[in-house]
């Protein structure tokens, strides 16, 4: 079995217990391969081909990027916590072999998590227009600009126009990405069996808008108003989409990616229990 190795190289601990996984793993006769450091290879592509099973040494920031690496592929997918919340890890660093071992030898649960696929239209400054496709497992968001303007919006769900928004953005997520920024900004938290999409307005200035959810097949189209060009930024999972920096979105539209994230974990009850821990503070005693 090929096996990709995805960590945290900020984390001296993380980058230390994927060698001591590489090492274990090559005795259970697994061909180990690393993610690169993205900081330094920030356009260096990772070659998934033969990969059967992808861990994420980190925090959920880090099992994000393995997901980003994943995309639509469903190659299986898990993360051992060395981070500061860990709500979509599997295990922490104790149980990390023993996990794995369940992993290898087919025993752990797979939660399936829907995905988005996004495309964004930019408008350069001399008016020529590009798209951009992008990949999220927690979320898009379109975020207002670094001079702290409102941005004006329309919404629409599949050509279904719902309302013209000002506010500081608005956020299209999964249920995974639902105890995300969704969450944050107000949102219900919604179990991973879901596989539409949450609506979530940020800081909108009207007491009326409201989160709302979606079925799977929905398409969310997001049209910036040209009457108000205030500066605003498209994200997909905490990423800026944009690749050139004078580049303006103008536009998006949001729908269930075509594949999902294979997510490993102990039991369908592991969500229910991440949320106990995390958003209530209990501890799990079974």
């Amino acid at each position: 079995m090929k096996v990709l190795l995805v960590p945290n190289y900020s984390r001296e601990v993380a980058v230390q217990g994927a060698h001591m996984l590489e090492e274990w793993l090559g005795e259970q006769g697994c061909d180990v391969v690393w993610a690169h450091d993205k900081k330094l290879f920030p356009q260096k592509q990772v070659d998934l081909f033969g990969c059967e099973l992808v861990i994420s040494l980190g925090g959920d920031g880090t099992l994000l990027r393995a997901a980003r690496i994943v995309g639509y592929s469903e190659i299986p997918l898990m993360g051992i916590s060395y981070g500061h919340l860990g709500f979509l890890t599997s295990a922490t660093p104790d149980e990390m072999l023993e996990t794995i071992a369940d992993a290898l030898a087919g025993e752990l649960h797979a939660s399936r998590r829907a995905t988005l696929e996004i495309e964004s239209v930019y408008e350069a400054p001399d008016g020529s227009l590009h798209t951009e496709k992008s990949f999220a497992l927690n979320d898009f968001a379109v975020s207002r600009g670094g001079a702290g303007d409102m941005i004006e919006f329309s919404v629409s769900v599949s050509g279904n126009y719902i309302d013209t928004l000002r506010g500081d953005g608005f956020i299209v997520s999964t249920a995974t990405g639902s105890t995300g920024y969704a969450l944050a900004a107000g949102g219900p938290i919604v179990t991973p069996e879901f596989t539409g999409m949450s609506c979530v307005p940020v800081a909108p200035h009207t007491i009326m808008a409201r989160a709302f959810l979606t079925s799977s097949s929905d398409i969310v189209e997001i049209t910036m108003s040209r009457e108000r060009p205030a500066c605003r930024h498209f994200f997909a999972d905490g990423q800026n989409i944009a690749h050139a920096t004078e580049a303006t979105g103008i536009s998006a539209t949001v729908k269930r990616g075509p594949g999902d994230i294979i997510l490993l974990d102990r039991s369908a009850q592991s969500f229910y229990r991440s949320v106990s821990r995390v958003f209530y503070g209990k501890a799990n005693n079974s």
